[in-house]
């Protein structure tokens, strides 16, 4: 009898019950469904009500990268992560900008854009004048829906439209400037664009379909910037090295997406800690870098006239201490903890650290040791426990592939064989 993944009311089961028809049709073993459930610090029944059709939870390594002094003050650094070397060269990055003073940071205020689309308007660009001119009764409207919000600060403070043509023709589209305080801001955004559409669709004579926040948060930026003295990077060669990797990256799209994951493995295994919505801060980033019509560096890196390396960095940050996951999940309230910032734009100025840190520690590596020095090391070890290697044998296998250059499944699988023969490689 073929199997069917077409399952009425799978939504309706307990996680034990889903598991079990998951287990069937997947052929699990009772070890493999036993771990799918083992979740450790995020109870069962919790992680069944933050997404659906739950069967249980995965682990990912949380790390603490140390080193970071950020405005004169010291930071501990939670971050999530499954690759190897990021934490260590996040700390190494650190280390090295001490010497000149550790980051400096800075942002703009927690403002995102939440967007109105409406077609069908013959006279668009009136129409956009007409959306202006009502500004003050659709800011009204926008902020009657969280009184709490605009207590604290924030909500609707200005708005604007433009005319943009697509395929369908010319679209209004109508976009709301919200202060979202230490929220993300994503619901707030949203209700609010949705309770003032009605207005937008009397004072255009269009039809609105799209009310949605944009993840494109230009309004929402955080900054940061160092010195790092030549002596701490390697001398004045590497600092060479280091602005002429940027060079290319800030030419070619193709190197500035891998200079730009590499700023990312930094700040997003962060935003993964913290239970942020680190889709929306990757979708800002990459955006943000294409923002001119050609795709480039996040970052920036040069030499000064002493010789020394400076580097700076600018991306959109939508990060929040409140609201969704981030005040839910047990471990985001600890490493919030461990993180101890104290508002939205502080989290940011953070990230954007971490960034600029973890940017500095890779390309650092390409110019002086090559990437795979450091890396594969880490890299090794993975693949001696994927082979399975145990114990001290981890070490041993995983030393030994290094110092042959041959990092493969097969190789480690071979190096355990001969341990086990000869207790020793």
């Amino acid at each position: 009898m073929s199997k069917s993944s077409l399952i009425s009311g799978f939504y309706k089961l307990s996680p034990k019950e889903r598991l079990a028809y998951v287990k069937e049709f997947a052929g699990l073993t009772d070890e493999e469904a036993s771990l799918l459930q083992n979740t450790g610090s995020l109870p069962l029944d919790l992680a069944d009500r933050m997404i659906e059709n739950v069967i249980g939870a995965i682990p990912i390594p949380l790390g603490i990268a140390v080193n970071f002094l950020i405005n004169r003050r010291d930071y501990l650094i939670p971050m999530a992560i499954d690759e190897p070397s990021v934490v260590a060269a996040a700390s190494y990055a650190a280390k090295m900008t001490r010497d000149g003073g550790g980051f400096h940071t800075s942002s703009t205020p927690p403002i995102m854009i939440g967007q109105i689309q409406t077609v069908g308007v013959k006279d668009p660009y009136a129409a956009r004048m007409r959306v202006i001119k009502t500004k003050e009764e659709i800011l009204k409207k926008a902020n009657e829906q969280d009184p709490v919000l605009v207590s604290v600060g924030g909500g609707a403070k200005d708005l604007d439209a433009k005319v943009i043509q697509t395929t369908q023709g010319p679209m209004l589209i109508t976009e709301l400037h919200v202060d979202c305080r230490d929220a993300m801001g994503a619901n707030a955004v949203n209700t609010m664009a949705e309770a003032v559409a009605p207005i937008v669709e009397r004072v255009t004579g269009g039809r609105v379909y799209l009310r949605i926040i944009s993840n494109l948060a230009t309004k929402r930026l955080a900054r940061a910037w160092c010195t790092v003295p030549k002596e701490a990077v390697g001398g004045e060669e590497v600092v060479d090295g280091v602005v002429n990797a940027y060079a290319f990256a800030a030419a070619d799209p193709y190197r500035a997406a891998t200079h730009n994951k590499g700023i990312l493995n930094g700040v997003i295994a962060v935003v993964i800690a913290t239970c942020n919505d680190h889709r929306a801060i990757e979708a800002g980033a990459h955006a943000y870098a294409a923002r001119n019509g050609h795709y480039t560096t996040l970052s920036t890196w040069e030499k000064n006239e002493n010789g020394d390396l400076t580097g700076s960095i600018e991306l959109p940050m939508a990060v929040g201490l409140i609201g969704g996951a981030v005040r839910t999940h047990p471990i985001a309230k600890i490493t919030l903890k461990i993180l101890g910032v104290k508002t939205a734009n502080e989290f940011a100025e953070v990230l954007a650290a971490v960034g600029l840190a973890q940017n500095l520690g890779a390309l650092r590596a390409l110019a002086h040791e090559g990437i795979q020095r450091g890396h594969m090391s880490l890299h090794a070890r993975n693949i001696a426990v994927a082979a399975g290697a145990t114990g001290e044998l981890i070490d041993l296998v995983a030393e030994k592939m290094v110092e042959e250059r041959k990092i493969r499944m097969d190789r480690a699988k071979e190096l355990i064989e001969q341990c086990k023969a000869t207790r020793k490689i």
